[in-house]
């Protein structure tokens, strides 16, 4: 939402602009190829990127509205940059910033409706797995709810709580869509056990060092009411994880 409410702003400055009277000039449109950045001046450039955030702006919009079956009425929106621009604008200033607000408004009230909607959907479609998948073979429940599946024994020490941990792992969503990978970033992830979510700082205890594991996370043990990139309020999770390795402490290593 902030990055809307900055386009929003550089599209009401630009109506500002666009007010103020302007002699000697017209608007006409531009008949020559386009230009390539190479051949760009500087005023040019920054010209180019008042319009680019001007248009990123307008296609994030209509892809947010499309999911509430809506989208922007691309002839009023050219009505109105042409207005603008020429100097005839239907609404006096204030109103245009009137407007504009209000359609931010409506747009933030509808995405709550939508992530509480989604929130409920994602609490009964996360109880419906994992109610399956506890009765497959190989899957223990643990008393908290969260599920986990041995898919390697490893051999070396487990972790506590209060270890930091190197591991190799992959997140996807009940769908299958993937949200997060230490594989696909090249390097695996080192992190203090007791800084994520509770559903790693219990099932990543159940490991030693070169298992590997795949964990069904409920939306408690993971991020309940949240949302965080591509998931959405009370999503259950699933992570494969391999634990590489149990760091030693600054203070482990001082007192060998």
């Amino acid at each position: 939402m902030q990055k809307s409410l900055v386009a929003l702003t550089i599209m009401a400055t630009l109506g500002l602009a666009a007010c103020q009277p302007q002699q000697g000039t017209t608007t006409e449109p531009a008949q020559d190829p386009k230009l390539t950045k190479e051949e760009m001046t500087d005023t040019q450039k920054q010209a180019y990127a008042m319009g680019a955030s001007m248009g990123m702006f307008v296609f994030t919009r209509d892809k947010q509205m499309q999911q509430f079956g809506e989208s922007i009425d691309k002839e009023a929106l050219m009505q109105g940059i042409k207005d603008g621009m020429g100097n005839t604008l239907m609404f006096e200033t204030a109103e245009i910033q009137q407007l504009a607000q209000a359609g931010e408004q409506a747009m933030q009230a509808k995405q709550q409706e939508l992530a509480s909607k989604m929130a409920e959907e994602n609490i009964a479609k996360g109880e419906a797995f994992l109610a399956e998948n506890g009765q497959k073979e190989g899957v223990v429940t643990t008393e908290s709810g969260l599920q986990y599946e041995v898919m390697a024994e490893g051999e070396g020490a487990s972790p506590v709580a209060t270890d930091t941990v190197k591991v190799h792992y992959k997140g996807t969503l009940l769908d299958g869509t993937e949200f997060d990978s230490s594989y696909s970033r090249g390097e695996p992830a080192v992190f203090p056990l007791n800084r994520v979510i509770p559903g790693w700082t219990e099932g990543v205890q159940t490991m030693k060092e070169g298992g590997k594991t795949r964990f069904f996370i409920p939306s408690e043990l993971a991020y309940g009411e949240r949302a965080t990139g591509n998931i959405t309020p009370n999503s259950t999770l699933i992570f494969e994880v391999e634990l590489l390795e149990v760091v030693k402490t600054a203070e482990e290593d001082a007192a060998e």
